[in-house]
């Protein structure tokens, strides 16, 4: 086991250090920081001078790999596993330095090419609950917006979310809205972005994710026959975002709440609301499904709603029998303290930490309005385990984040578990779905 670990070791340090990235949209500005040598034409690039704090960052960073390829030797798995998640808090803080756009990408890039950590650890029981005749082996789930096209859906499941949300995805390719257009309020753990669904389109998605599943597939089928066919494997659960167009073997969203979209909001009116998911639902019924039935079809609302507004869609959701909501959206207000922030002049929807008071009370508000029947999925503002736990009492059935993670890196999603894990067994709750809703009873 040692020496499996060890030579894992080894081989992740020196793809994660070493390795030079081609063939993908960062390749050119990797290989454009490589040395000359002497005598080498003025034209060519030079290398960067990296600040100060640039330099001691990557030191320790170097440092910490190979102070790691001396540790493993003697760690087990499991041990080993814990020590990567926590070497990402050294490697996160580079992200910072960056363009917050082509951070972004190198995120989606080193999990898509399996540069980030892989959670080997079973996720505790208590965590574990059944949606949609689906079992996820914890509540906590990525947001839609970080893996817009499913490039690297397998390496972000890897990371021990219980599911993955890919997406928007539109009908066909467009570039969404010109840059800069993603914007970090880091003081106030937020983000603005006015991204504007850019995508690479229903057919490319549609391919990755096929393909992936077919990995997937092949993999638990060829594995050991002494593991239980009840067993819930972390990150069992793939989702996806669209307009118009359905994939099976996913849970589905409309998204109708994106504020960087011009008149999309306007289809959360209940007239509009309810001819478009009534379109969406005939068209899932005409397709033929496997033994498992049509994949559950969810609709994401924004932040921003009025108590009528609210009304109206929890109406449609009943009277169709929705199979849940997501709550919520980014806002386009500023609520305090972001409001003092400069950056929030910038036009686009805010996520982060100053939206979860706005969104947690629409999750409340709609959990009694639709009486608890529908599913709902907590979203907006989540970076601890308190924040899910939170979420998850005033009605949340599964919990997303995307800002935390965007700032936390792979080490938080261990941390919200584990301090989830904590606030259940503080309040006497045996499992996750005892909490849910606990704060309206």
């Amino acid at each position: 086991m040692a020496g499996r670990a060890a030579t894992s070791s080894a081989k992740w340090a020196r793809e994660f250090l070493f390795r030079r990235v081609s063939s993908n949209p960062l390749g050119g500005a990797i290989r454009n920081c490589s040395s000359s040598a002497p005598g080498a034409a003025s034209s060519t690039p030079k290398v960067p001078h990296f600040s100060k704090k640039g330099r001691i960052l990557t030191g320790a960073t170097i440092g910490l790999a190979i102070a790691g390829g001396a540790y493993v030797s003697t760690a087990d798995e499991a041990t080993f596993c814990g020590w990567l998640f926590s070497a990402t808090k050294v490697v996160n803080p580079l992200f910072a330095l960056l363009d917050a756009e082509f951070a972004h990408k190198l995120a989606v890039t080193a999990a898509a090419r399996g540069w980030v950590p892989r959670e080997k650890r079973p996720d505790p029981q208590i965590l574990g609950l059944e949606v949609w005749g689906r079992k996820f082996s914890n509540p906590i789930g990525l947001a839609a917006g970080f893996d817009k096209n499913a490039e690297a859906t397998e390496g972000l499941l890897g990371l021990g979310f219980g599911f993955v949300e890919v997406g928007s995805v539109t009908p066909v390719p467009q570039e969404g809205n010109p840059k800069p257009r993603i914007f970090r309020l880091r003081e106030d753990g937020a983000i603005i972005n006015r991204c504007g669904f850019n995508s690479e389109g229903i057919v490319v998605v549609a391919k990755r994710l096929g393909a992936q599943h077919g990995k997937r597939m092949l993999a638990e089928t060829s594995g050991t026959s002494s593991s239980s066919s009840d067993e819930v494997k972390p990150g069992a659960n793939l989702d996806l975002v669209f307009l118009e167009s359905t994939l099976e073997r996913t849970r589905q969203v409309i998204n109708v709440s994106s504020p960087n979209t011009a008149g999309l909001r306007m289809l959360q009116g209940r007239k509009q609301l309810k001819d478009l998911v009534k379109k969406v639902q005939a068209a899932r019924d005409e397709m033929q499904w496997g033994d498992d039935g049509p994949p559950p079809l969810l609709v994401k609302i924004a932040p921003d709603l009025s108590r009528g507004e609210l009304e109206d869609i929890a109406a449609v959701a009943l009277a169709l029998r929705l199979d849940g909501l997501i709550i919520s959206n980014t806002t386009v207000s500023r609520p305090d303290p972001v409001s003092n922030n400069p950056v929030a002049a910038e036009t686009g929807g805010l996520s982060g930490k100053p939206l979860f008071p706005l969104s947690t009370n629409m999750l409340r508000e709609m959990y009694t309005l639709t009486r608890g029947k529908i599913p709902l999925i907590g979203c907006g503002g989540v970076s601890s385990g308190e924040d899910a736990y939170k979420k998850i009492r005033a009605g949340a059935t599964l919990v997303q984040l995307y800002t935390g993670f965007a700032y936390g890196g792979p080490a938080l999603i261990p941390q919200i578990k584990e301090e989830l894990v904590s606030c259940l067994e503080r309040d006497g709750f045996k499992s996750i779905q005892e909490a849910i809703g606990a704060d309206h009873r």
